[in-house]
């Protein structure tokens, strides 16, 4: 059986060490938000800056806000309205030699979200069907490419020279359609031009339906 006495001794000695504790915890919790408040750097008259700590918040938005009008920008310049793929059909107009309503070519079309595009000839495979383009937005719904095969000979063993293909279209309000005009070059090894075509261009829209 512990005595008055010793009870009382002991209940003071328990509620120093607490009292101790906590000042010890007090202590280092001021000591530490002392320590953020001073984090900020100070100009060279000796004026401080704002702490680092308290311009996070604010510095956060503002890159937000800048890495969305990039994303913004990228989208917009992409426009994703004509990407997809396309039956597209090259018809003669104003061409020298070539009658005005003649079918040059009847292609299938894919136009890629990174600005690159492939097009399927309609071609004989053996003279090289696979050609390959640029392109970019060049105002409201309007768009230019630039493409490039390589052509060969009917046997496929000699080999012609790059032909370059440019279009410049416009998408219809629906986005299913685009339609504009096309310039093929033939070149031979050299660089020389073997043929110059001009004409008219339209696309149709092929979906998953």
């Amino acid at each position: 059986m512990i005595q008055n006495a010793t009870r009382k001794d002991l209940a003071r000695t328990l509620l120093k060490s607490a009292a101790a504790t906590l000042g010890l915890l007090v202590c280092a919790t001021v000591f530490i938000q002392t320590a953020r408040a001073d984090c900020g750097s100070y100009t060279s008259t000796g004026q401080k800056l704002m702490p680092a700590l308290a311009q996070r918040p604010l510095l956060k938005p503002a890159a937000y806000r800048l890495a969305a009008l990039a994303v913004a920008a990228r989208d917009d310049d992409n426009d994703a309205a004509i990407v997809g793929m396309w039956k597209v059909q090259f018809v003669s107009e104003g061409t020298n030699g070539i009658p005005d309503g003649t079918m040059i070519d009847s292609a299938y079309a894919q136009w890629h979200s990174d600005g690159t595009e492939i097009m399927n000839s309609g071609r004989p495979p053996i003279t090289s069907s696979f050609c390959l383009g640029v392109w970019k937005k060049t105002g409201e719904s309007t768009y230019k490419l630039n493409h490039f095969a390589l052509s060969w000979d009917p046997t496929g063993t000699v080999f012609v020279g790059p032909a370059n293909i440019r279009e410049n279209v416009t998408l219809n309000a629906q986005g299913n359609s685009f339609s504009g005009t096309f310039t093929i070059d033939q070149f031979d090894t050299n660089g020389n031009t073997l043929a110059h075509i001009v004409g008219k261009i339209n696309a149709q829209r092929v979906t998953a339906d």
